[in-house]
């Protein structure tokens, strides 16, 4: 069951990458599939559909929930009372229509963090959890490149050609993306794309390379360049300039993790560095003669946030209708939006000083108390080609009569062996978390309920891994 459960979550979490990118604000403009094409492949799914499928996986998970760790209560409650202030500053809400589907994804933000403190991080079958969040971002690179190499432009000929003559009304933010190059994938916008290669390429490259015995060397290799590169290609054609330099951080923490020579690692850290800053100004030059024109966007929509702040200090103007304050406040030239573009500041327009407080210190918490430990390891993570090697030497070396017994033993994973992929996974909520202060990545499911349940896991098994630690320290003391 507990395998079962791990498998589930995760394959949820990859469908999310699929079919739930959008906003919940945007929802209206969303519609069921009509024939299995769109079901497969053409279009998103109501999100009342995610609610479903998370309702079942939670199900599941009570069944295999077990006691967490001795993390400190206080950032444990924090997603509860967050959640709790948005409803009650939902009663204050300038707009209910945007308010409720807001609010219900807050719900399923916080319950993908306890599924993932309670059930995912004391669960012996993590390894379970990879293959459908495995899948689900090898299926967005994939139409990612697809839409770079023509799948974009035919998408446009075909949506003003057939599809927008008998529409009433289109949303003015999908009007803009399908008329840019810069790609999105499967979800909302190029900035989006950004974040979820951000939030998972990394983890996903780790947890490949930990797979010594199911695939070769070079089998590893290969399958690390082919996402990599897909992954580095779809950040670059997203045109995100804030994820490639996040990325660039990303890279550099990860690569000033290996135990290598530390001379050697410093300067490929500088020469790493200064190419990738190199990059950055030489394909962005442009963009920056031109007064860098989202930047300064992005200003006004952080300063009528804080307005708004101001005015309402307490519960703000409700969750979700940042875009019913800026009208008030917009100036002409400026460009409409609906969301800040900066997840803090909107916690703050949106449910006030108290709502900002408990999402950020939460945020905050969850990176610095969830930081792995960097001790030496051999070999990472018990991956799923050992377990299955050792399940099959055992099944024949045991008598029949035996086998059902031992099979039912869970043995005590070494909590060595996994700090790699824990590291991996916390560079991923760590871009997230920056992303953060220059998106609104907290308002697109696919990317929130994945780094929502990424820190719940972390924050579980970081604790455990403590407590087994100790728990070998001791032992040569006590024999």
């Amino acid at each position: 069951m507990p395998a079962v459960f791990t498998a589930l979550f995760g394959g949820f979490l990859g469908l999310a990458l699929l079919k739930f990118g959008n906003p919940p604000i945007m929802e209206k403009w969303v519609t069921a599939p009509t024939n299995v094409y769109e079901f497969i492949i053409g279009s998103p799914w109501p999100i009342t559909w995610a609610y479903t499928l998370l309702a079942i996986v939670a199900l599941l998970g009570m069944s295999v929930a077990k006691r967490g760790a001795a993390v400190p209560y206080w950032l444990v409650l924090l997603p509860l009372a967050w959640v709790a202030w948005e409803c009650l500053a939902s009663f204050w809400t300038a707009n209910s229509g945007l308010t409720g589907p807001t609010l219900a994804h807050f719900f399923a933000c916080a319950a993908c963090f306890y599924l993932g403190f309670f059930c995912l991080a004391p669960n012996r079958r993590f390894i379970f959890f990879w293959p459908g969040l495995v899948c689900g971002l090898s299926i967005v690179i994939a139409i990612g490149w697809q839409q770079h190499f023509g799948g974009l432009e035919q998408t446009r000929k075909y949506f003003f050609l057939y599809i927008y003559p008998g529409l009433k009304e289109v949303p003015p933010d999908y009007l803009k993306k399908i008329a840019s190059s810069r790609i999105f994938s499967t979800l909302f916008y190029p900035n989006a794309l950004a974040g979820a290669v951000l939030l998972l390429l990394v983890p996903v490259l780790q947890m490949i390379w930990q797979l010594h015995e199911l695939f070769t060397t070079g089998a590893r290799l290969l399958l690390i360049a082919a996402l990599g590169i897909g992954g580095l290609g779809c950040l670059f054609w997203s045109g995100s300039k804030g994820g490639w330099l996040l990325m660039l951080v990303l890279g550099l923490l990860w690569l000033l993790r290996l135990p290598f020579n530390p001379r050697v690692k410093r300067n490929l850290v500088l020469a790493i560095l200064a190419l990738g800053l190199a990059g950055f100004f030489l394909k962005y030059a442009g963009f920056f003669q031109k007064g860098a024109t989202s930047v300064s966007a992005r200003f006004d929509y952080w300063e009528a946030a804080l307005r708004t702040t101001i005015d309402h200090p307490l519960v703000g103007t409700g969750p979700g209708t940042f875009s019913i304050a800026y009208q008030k406040v917009k100036r002409p030239e400026s460009e409409m939006s609906r969301l800040v573009h900066n997840d803090y500041l909107e916690q703050a327009s949106d449910s006030g000083v108290p709502g900002f407080l408990l999402f950020t210190v939460f945020v905050i918490g969850a990176v610095v108390f969830a930081y792995p430990p960097s001790k030496p390891i051999q070999d990472p993570l018990w991956p799923l080609s050992e377990w299955l090697s050792k399940s099959a030497q055992r099944d024949r070396t045991q008598p029949p009569q035996t086998r059902s017994k031992e099979n039912n033993k869970q043995s005590v994973p070494d909590p060595t062996r996994e700090l790699p992929v824990m590291f991996a996974i916390w560079l991923g909520v760590l871009g997230w978390s920056l992303q953060s202060f220059l998106e609104f990545s907290l308002y697109i499911p696919a990317l929130a309920w994945s780094a929502f349940a990424f820190m719940g896991f972390l924050l579980g098994r970081r604790y455990l891994q403590g407590s087994a630690l100790k728990h070998i320290d001791k032992k040569p003391a006590s024999r």
